[in-house]
């Protein structure tokens, strides 16, 4: 290589050199930027994640404490001052309405129920779950007509309780001697691939109280 290429060389590397150094300065500051938004996004998302952690143990060790009561009435007056918000008043209803029946209270249990029932915000398994407890809290109370029409919303396919609602409503139709009807349903859900083994427990036993027979495996 001669001298005149090893110069042009040179001052083509210092060109380049220059021009890497003045891009850095005029744009340097963008990268600075989206490593610090990185960075910072990362310790929020962090922060965040811990903060949801921390809310929720203490959530769940308040009920544990609330719960640990000797009387029905003392544990319900311990889980009304459990501090929350959000779908989490779902879940601390649950456990009241629960504790509720227990106390004789069935009529707060069914008022309880039915504001978790009714409220838009929450997600719709919490409001269907509500839907199914009420029918089993009012089942005495209610015509077979109308406790199907309850149930069978909560029967539609792809429904999170779908099975449990069918359940009842075969419990419905042998309340009103429709036994032909509630073999037929029991027969179905005995089918049903997502079957629980206690589900399929209860079911066998009201096949077999029915004097229908069961499929064998």
């Amino acid at each position: 290589m001669s001298d005149t290429d090893s110069f042009i060389d040179e001052v083509s590397e210092e060109v380049r050199r220059d021009r890497l150094f003045r891009a850095m300065k005029k744009y340097g500051w963008i990268a600075i930027l989206l490593v610090i938004l990185l960075v910072g996004g990362a310790a929020f998302n962090e922060f965040r994640k811990s903060k949801a952690r921390t809310e929720a143990q203490r959530f769940g060790d308040e009920i544990l404490l609330a719960l640990q009561a000797d009387e029905p009435t003392t544990r319900l007056a311990a889980l009304d001052d459990v501090a929350t918000t959000g779908e989490k008043n779902a879940l601390l209803g649950f456990v009241a309405a629960g504790e509720e029946v227990d106390a004789g209270q069935t009529d707060s249990a069914i008022k309880r129920l039915k504001l978790i029932s009714s409220d838009a915000s929450l997600s719709s398994v919490y409001r269907q779950l509500a839907d199914l407890k009420l029918v089993l809290l009012q089942g005495e109370d209610l015509s077979t007509d109308e406790r199907m029409a309850r149930l069978e919303p909560l029967a539609i396919a792809g429904m999170p309780f779908r099975l449990l609602a069918e359940e009842q409503m075969a419990l419905a139709e042998i309340a009103s001697e429709d036994f032909e009807a509630a073999l037929f349903r029991l027969q179905g859900i005995l089918a049903d691939g997502e079957l629980t083994a206690g589900l399929r427990r209860r079911v066998s036993q009201l096949i077999v109280a029915l004097g229908g027979e069961l499929e064998q495996a």
